[in-house]
């Protein structure tokens, strides 16, 4: 199968919180022939649920048709493409990065920038922790490659839509 052509879409889905219920999500991406990009799951504020967040990448079209179908699955309860949605989004990066002699300063300035956390250090290097959007976790693991990356770990993306001012008595989205 070829790779899907078409832009990253950001699909949400509220599940039941039960076994299985992520293997039977990814599943049925797989078999559309479609690689997740990113895969987040946690707990919502009803442990009886959980709040999945995938970014798939294809068209239109194809990303409707795979809703769709996400929503015929017995666990699922509620699926969006957030994608063009206004939405606060983070990933999160765990860097661990050379850092001898006068790259210790330097480090330590772009991880202030970013406002990253010095989560361990060694005298051979700094673990650094960033929440931020794809964008700018991309931006300062590029400005940290110069010093040596030895290890990164990344999450998977976390979205949640904006706030919406509600009539009364009108109930807001769980997604």
């Amino acid at each position: 199968m070829s790779v899907p052509e078409g832009r990253a879409h950001t699909i949400s889905l509220l599940v039941e919180n039960k076994s299985g219920v992520l293997a039977r999500v990814a599943q049925l991406i797989a078999a559309k022939g479609y690689n997740i990009e990113s895969l987040s799951v946690g707990a919502t504020h009803d442990e009886s649920t959980s709040q999945m967040t995938l970014v798939v990448r294809g068209d239109e079209w194809v990303i409707e048709q795979a809703c769709k179908q996400l929503n015929r699955l017995i666990d699922v309860i509620k699926v969006v493409d957030v994608t063009d949605e206004p939405a606060v989004e983070r990933e999160l990066v765990l860097v661990r990065v050379s850092s001898e002699g006068a790259a210790r300063a330097e480090i330590c300035r772009i991880a202030d920038i970013f406002r990253a956390n010095v989560v361990d250090a060694t005298p051979q290097a700094f673990t650094l922790q960033l929440a931020g959007t794809h964008d700018k976790i991309n931006a300062f693991v590029e400005l940290l490659r110069p010093w040596g990356i030895k290890r990164l770990y990344s999450t998977g993306k976390v979205v949640m839509t904006r706030a919406t001012r509600h009539r009364s008595g009108a109930r807001p989205s769980p997604i």
